[in-house]
């Protein structure tokens, strides 16, 4: 049974958010029971496999944590793209932008924004990202920069050469479904291909990755047809500012619904309809509780600090976060089409339900956010929750995949099973008999 089932109805929207949710999208959460027999969006639903998924996570795990600027990442960009062409999308494109990465700073030099670690322990906090307020049990965040905490050696061998200093190319990977009906229309579906941290990047962002590949097979399968394009992009350079998404945006939105060349029928930037951005979807195990000794009591490390811990186990009430900016251009609109991944995953998802919360922040979607309407999904909320603790592995050597139980895969096949159900809807996906 689906835990969506189990749930009053109210648990399934946002608190004071509810009223958001337009009429004619809340209607296409009727039961799948009801739905017509020849359903395509169940019957390419039914193509996502878990042990597909896995291996494609796996795959890209080969290449470490795929640091910008490095062999790895290239290679990565390389397979990403072959994976692709040999799932039917063979119009595969590369973006190209040139990026500078800084000298690092002097010992005792002022540390980087996402370098800067939580308090380690205690409750409550200052403002989180994007608005949210960090709450609750919260333990140390930060990035990982020292290789050789990383205790595999062939992981710690292959995550070894580092992103070189001063300017250098830098590429984007995206392949398109052309529309038949409208061409000129298009939704993107995106995750951020590299990672950081000298683990492998397996849920941060291979679970994204992986996620998008995995639509991009399925819906280029022979047979299958959208009335509107869709557009399955990779972006480089997430961890350093979004910086691929943000050239993709400047190179690009100028170009939006322009055929190339006239009367060709040909549009290489069709007008952006939405975009949907994958970033972490493995790990819900809910939030740091204080660790006790043998006794009963509360455990604190040297310098006298309350020790928290994370469960070894997902949570029960493990779930896709669907999130927009409330404070975007776009807000409203962002918000429908939330409520339009809300509403698929109630129909089509097999294990976890979704939230939909407005605080969107520090993903590939947020250049998009005041251009079009843009979404991320992910294993919990940014601000609230990963920004305090909730997932230990970000960033973290442990980023591997032996680190994640099917249970945490599953998680992410949710999310893959949510966002191709309304992709689907939303781009008039058939299959020819």
């Amino acid at each position: 049974m689906k835990i969506a089932s189990l749930l009053p109805a109210p648990a399934l929207a946002f608190g004071a958010l509810a009223f958001l949710i337009p009429a004619a999208y809340a209607q296409t959460a009727t039961p799948a029971a009801s739905a017509p027999s020849a359903d395509p969006v169940a019957a390419l639903v039914s193509q996502l496999d878990l042990e597909k998924y896995k291996a494609t996570i796996k795959g890209l795990t080969h290449f470490g944590d795929r640091r910008q600027g490095t062999e790895r990442n290239r290679k990565a960009l390389d397979w990403i793209e072959a994976q692709l062409k040999a799932y039917g999308c063979t119009n595969v494109e590369r973006l190209q932008y040139q990026y500078t990465q800084a000298a690092p700073k002097p010992a005792g030099a002022a540390m980087p924004a996402q370098a800067r670690t939580a308090p380690p322990g205690g409750r409550g906090g200052p403002a989180g990202q994007g608005g949210s307020i960090l709450f609750g049990n919260r333990i140390a965040t930060g990035v990982n920069t020292d290789p050789m905490l990383q205790p595999d050696e062939k992981i710690r061998a292959l995550d070894a050469e580092q992103t070189p200093v001063g300017a250098s190319l830098r590429e984007n990977v995206y392949c398109t479904k052309v529309g038949t009906t409208h061409p000129e229309e298009m939704y993107i579906v995106s995750a951020h291909m590299d990672g950081i941290g000298f683990g492998e990047a397996a849920n941060d962002d291979g679970s994204g990755t992986a996620l998008v590949m995995e639509l991009a097979r399925i819906l280029n399968a022979p047979g299958v047809t959208t009335e509107r394009s869709i557009r399955f992009a990779l972006w480089n350079n997430e961890e350093t500012g979004l910086n691929g998404a943000r050239a993709y945006v400047e190179q690009r939105k100028d170009l939006q619904g322009i055929e190339s060349p006239k009367g060709s029928g040909n549009y290489p930037e069709p007008k952006w309809l939405g975009m949907i951005q994958h970033d972490m979807l493995l790990w819900d195990h809910g939030m740091p509780v204080p660790k006790l000794d043998a006794s009963g009591k509360q455990v604190l490390d040297a310098k006298g600090h309350p020790v928290f811990v994370i469960s070894k186990e997902q949570r029960l009430e493990a779930d896709v976060n669907i999130e927009f900016q409330s404070n975007s251009k776009q807000a409203d609109a962002s918000a429908k089409l939330a409520w339009v991944l809300h509403a698929a995953n109630n129909q089509y998802a097999s294990n976890y339900p979704a939230f939909v919360g407005p605080h969107m922040t520090n993903t590939d979607s947020t250049p998009f956010m005041d251009l079009v309407p843009s979404i991320s999904v992910r294993e919990n909320e940014r601000g609230m929750q990963i920004g305090a603790g909730w997932d230990p592995n970000w960033h973290q050597p442990t980023d591997v995949f032996s680190t994640y139980s099917d249970k945490d895969f599953m998680l992410g096949l949710n999310a893959a099973q949510t966002t191709l159900a309304a992709v689907a809807q939303l781009s008039g996906a058939n299959i020819k008999k």
